[in-house]
């Protein structure tokens, strides 16, 4: 079918906003990526660090997720090597879903690790809150968080710009479906990127919070 002027002129009108679109989201992406320069080996981390861990979703039933459990073993692995002097779980308290910081404590002192150590934020209900508070409301200086690597970039953009000198440590990423593959660690990542680089760069908003 032999396209007529008008309707080239329509697509070239539809054409040139999605493509600017597209290129500042890829840019974006690729920005806060750059970010994986501060993802550093567990034999890396100095001793006496303080950590801050990422919820990471609940299954239906209440149990912690894949992701979540990997999360908390790998802090429990730092903890073991002694570099863990100060252990804060961020996520939700079940004031939005699932409680999920304190089944992550309960599974790091089921695992050896003294209560003494743990802190929990109880109202990390999204990546950027959990950075927010970690700055403003903790004052936290220097900090090594642990999440999986597709996640890591966005938490030390936001705590970097935050001013807080920060170190990822990559958890395993366990068995995931394929909704997990394509869906949680690449589509809904890029987007969250793109979101985090407009709540960081120009709205700026405070904390979420929710009250149970």
């Amino acid at each position: 079918m032999i396209m007529t002027k008008k309707t080239t002129y329509i697509l070239a009108i539809l054409g040139v906003p999605c493509a600017a679109v597209l290129l500042f989201a890829i840019w974006v992406n690729m920005h806060i990526l750059s970010y994986g320069v501060h993802i550093v080996p567990a034999s890396h981390i100095h001793t006496s660090s303080t950590m801050l861990i990422f919820g990471g979703g609940m299954e239906r039933d209440g149990s912690m997720s894949v992701a979540q459990r990997e999360r908390v073993n790998m802090a429990i692995s730092l903890y073991e090597q002694g570099r863990v002097s100060r252990m804060i779980f961020t996520g939700d308290d079940g004031a939005r879903r699932f409680n999920e910081v304190d089944a992550m404590a309960a599974h790091a002192i089921a695992h050896g690790v003294s209560e003494d150590v743990i802190e929990i934020d109880r109202h990390g209900y999204n990546t950027y809150t959990s950075c927010y508070r970690a700055a403003h409301e903790k004052d936290l200086k220097r900090l090594v968080v642990i999440s999986q690597e597709f996640h890591l970039r966005r938490i030390i953009y936001f705590c970097n710009r935050f001013g807080i000198d920060t170190r990822g440590v990559a958890a395993d990423l366990g068995k995931q479906g394929i909704k997990g593959v394509v869906w949680s660690t690449n589509i809904r990542e890029k987007l969250a990127r793109v979101k985090g680089w407009f709540q960081m760069e120009i709205t700026k908003p405070g904390p979420l919070m929710f009250y149970k």
